[in-house]
């Protein structure tokens, strides 16, 4: 179910509550592809350790190669105006905010499939 959650964390564990974290991942690795950006995420991996590569991927992107940053911003359709809205100071705790963003936009996709199909 859709709620409001305060971290990637909490996020991804109500996604493996509700039994949707394959398709998370596959979700994921779909708009990489479709914004033609990399992305080794195994299929075993623990919600910590898909947190971290997501947040790795997204702070090498903002810090070199900032046009494919916003392009994957675009194609998964993480509102500007939430972007806008990180208080963050430095591109750590920035790509820690989009992480959470993105996470969280993902699961919308997944969660409205999964609910609104069959």
């Amino acid at each position: 179910m859709l709620t409001n959650y305060s971290n990637s964390l909490e996020l991804l564990e109500a996604v493996q509550r509700e039994q949707l974290y394959q398709k998370l991942i596959q979700q994921i690795k779909k708009d990489f592809d479709l914004a033609n950006i990399a992305i080794e995420i195994p299929s075993e991996i623990t919600p910590a350790a898909l947190k971290s590569v997501v947040h790795e991927k997204l702070y090498v992107l903002l810090v070199e190669r900032f046009d494919q940053y916003l392009n994957l911003l675009y194609v998964i359709d993480i509102s500007e105006s939430e972007v806008k809205n990180i208080k963050a100071m430095d591109a750590v705790d920035v790509t820690a905010e989009v992480t959470f963003l993105l996470l969280k936009r993902e699961w919308q996709k997944v969660w409205y499939k999964a609910k609104y199909s069959s």
